[in-house]
Formats: C-alpha cells, structure tokens, sequence
C-alpha cells in the first residue's frame, strides 16, 4: 500500500531508534521529575509537534538541500547547539542562584515555555533532519506511486510510536519522583546535571560533522 515495504521492521526500528537516549529523552525526564507528568507531557507534545516538522520538511525537499548544501547545515547546526547550551547554562544558573539564596526552587516553568523548549530542541538540530533522509526511505519502493505521501505516513508512524514510548517515559518519570519523595537538594542536583549534559549535547553538536 503507497509502496511502502516492511511496515513491521519500521515500527520495529523506529520503536528501538525512539528508545536512544537523547536530548528529548533528557528534557522529558527532567521536566517531569522536577514539576510534575503535566510538565512532562508538554515537552512531548513539544518534541513530537518538531519531529512532524522534520517530516513534511523531508518530503517537501527540504531536509535534502540541509543535506547537500554546507552552509545551511553548518547555520542550522550553530543555532540548535547554542539551544542546547543556552538551554543548559539557563537551568546551572537557576539551580544555583537558588542555592546561593538557600531559597525556594525558581518559578517553574510554564507548560507553554516547556512546550515551546521541546519544539525547539527538537526542529533545530540538524541531525534529526538528516535521519529521516536516511532512514525512512528504505522503506518506500521505488515505484511507489507517490513517495513524498509515503514518506509523510512512515513519518507519522514513527513520531506516534515516539509520542507513545514518550508518554510512557514522562508518566514513569513523575511516578518515580515522586514515589522517592525528592527533597529540594536532590532537585538543585538533578536540575544541574541536566543542565551540565544539556551544555555537553550542545558542545557536542557544534563539533559534528555532517
């Protein structure tokens, strides 16, 4: 059907490729051991809104000239790892002026500002854009009748089994944290961790090649 060739190996790979560790994984389980499922399900609902980008970006052609012009990826790539590290230095200095206060947590974050920061994690990393060039097409025949419509299922397929493994993740999450009761202190800990890894993902972006 649409020319699309072993859908279970796709659900499959795509359920495992989910899975990974990643910056989405991070800022869901962050979000939600720190305020709550509701927090984490916003940064979801944030990631999977960027993924459905990078799809109709990949069958409209878009993600193909990212793919073959340097320039733009190189552009796209410095502005996703200052995200990253802007993101990461926003919550090292959060979780420390609240310590240097021996005060309350900062204000939590919004849903809204939660949701917008997993979008953004998400759309702008280049790589994202680039695995779906890569990786959905093995899966569309040659003669398929229209490939960018085959694409854009395979995508969809994908980014629900992503929301699906991403709920689960955010709602285990919560429970955990709140199951060990995490006091203040773990908190400082846990939000400057992330912050730290936040600050090395985007490192680590800035130096990749394509």
């Amino acid at each position: 059907m649409l020319g699309i060739h072993d859908l279970w190996l796709f659900i499959v790979s795509g359920l495992l490729l989910n899975i990974a560790p990643g910056p989405d994984s991070l800022l869901i389980m962050t979000r939600s051991a720190t305020q709550g499922w509701r927090a984490g399900l916003a940064a979801t609902w944030g990631i999977g809104t960027g993924v459905f980008v990078h799809v109709f970006a990949a069958a409209l052609g878009l993600s193909a000239l990212l793919a073959a012009s340097a320039a733009a990826f190189t552009v796209v790539k410095v502005i996703g790892a200052a995200y990253l590290v802007w993101t990461g230095v926003a919550m090292l200095r959060a979780r420390a002026g609240a310590a240097a206060a021996d005060a309350s947590p900062p204000r939590p974050a919004s849903l809204r500002e939660i949701y917008l920061q997993g979008f953004l994690t998400n759309v702008l990393n280049p790589k994202v854009a680039l695995f779906f060039l890569a990786f959905v097409p093995q899966f569309i025949a040659p003669d398929a009748p229209s490939k960018p419509l085959a694409f854009i299922v395979l995508g969809v397929i994908f980014d629900v089994n992503g929301m699906l493994w991403c709920h689960a993740l955010a709602l285990s999450t919560a429970f955990a944290s709140r199951r060990l009761a995490l006091g203040a202190s773990v908190g400082r800990w846990l939000g400057r961790t992330m912050g730290a890894l936040f600050v090395a993902l985007g490192v680590k972006l800035a130096l990749s090649a394509r």
